[in-house]
């Protein structure tokens, strides 16, 4: 289950070269660390993204993988003319915390 971490986005630039991955078939984004998936479920519906789930394994907890995870879906929807709808309550969190990425909220 994702543990929610506010302090620790520093670490999201230690994973600016991990690729995100747009696994269409089971509607996920993912980032693979360390040999674990971490994951944002969504549904998409012409150009939105429906943002259902974020979740990190126990495992890569408290590292900054789900900030660093939700800020390159919002740089890979905002690359293809494509707007979110933050359903997932971490989602909602980090664009709090991030106003600048309200500019991909449909």
């Amino acid at each position: 289950m994702l543990k929610f971490d506010y302090t620790n986005t520093s670490a999201m630039s230690s994973y600016t070269d991990i690729e995100l991955i747009n696994n269409e078939p089971i509607h996920n984004f993912e980032l693979h660390v360390d040999g674990h998936r971490a994951f944002v479920d969504y549904l998409k519906k012409n150009d939105k993204y429906y943002l259902i789930h974020t979740e990190v394994p126990q495992e890569l907890e408290g590292k900054g993988i789900a900030s660093a995870l939700v800020e390159k879906v919002f740089e890979y929807i905002e690359q293809h003319n494509s707007k979110i709808v933050p359903l997932c309550v971490y989602v909602q969190s980090f664009l709090k915390r991030h106003t600048e990425w309200n500019r991909v909220v449909a």
